[in-house]
């Protein structure tokens, strides 16, 4: 499954989905199959999941507590942090981002959980652990951490640092967990 997919699927679903989020982008609405559905809220991080293409994926998703740009006031779209679980592909707690602009090519993104740091790889607006060997090393950073900040560079050359709130990671974690077997 491509990841792009997942990754839209899960947006355009977070949008038509009455949850906390209240996010102020027009996005279009998705076909019913592609809803995705709140499993729980806890903390700053919901807990869902959806039956893109008939196969299972489940994820937990929160939106920056605060988000900077250099120079001040680019516009931008909105940007979410994920960890998604898609069992049919024997995919678990795979995190990922989307930054709400098209990224410089060849200029990776950082993640930093409290003094941890991980490189993370850009397409287009997503964003993903370069390192696959340390992603359950973050997992386990962030559902012990106080917040993840991700610094990312736009095609434009705009800098920008989503800082995202890790309170209740823990527990839509559990939740997809127990979901997506």
């Amino acid at each position: 499954m491509d990841m792009t997919f997942v990754l839209r699927t899960a947006l355009v679903a977070l949008t038509a989905s009455a949850c906390a989020f209240n996010s102020a982008s027009a996005q279009p609405k998705p076909s019913p199959a592609d809803q995705a559905t709140l499993l729980g809220q806890f903390g700053d991080w919901g807990a869902y999941k959806a039956n893109p293409g008939g196969k299972t994926v489940c994820f937990a998703l929160s939106k920056p507590t605060t988000a900077v740009t250099d120079p001040a006031g680019r516009p931008r779209d909105a940007s979410y942090a994920f960890v998604s679980t898609r069992p049919a592909e024997k995919v678990k707690n795979e995190v990922s981002v989307i930054v709400g602009y098209p990224q410089k090519p060849g200029i990776d993104a950082t993640a930093t959980v409290g003094s941890a740091s991980y490189v993370m790889y850009t397409q287009n607006d997503g964003a993903w652990v370069k390192n696959a060997a340390e992603e359950a090393q973050m997992v386990d950073a962030m559902r012990k951490g106080a917040d993840l900040v991700i610094k990312s560079e736009s095609a434009r050359g705009t800098k920008t640092t989503d800082t995202y709130s890790l309170k209740g990671i823990a527990e839509a974690l559990d939740k997809v967990a127990a979901e997506c077997k």
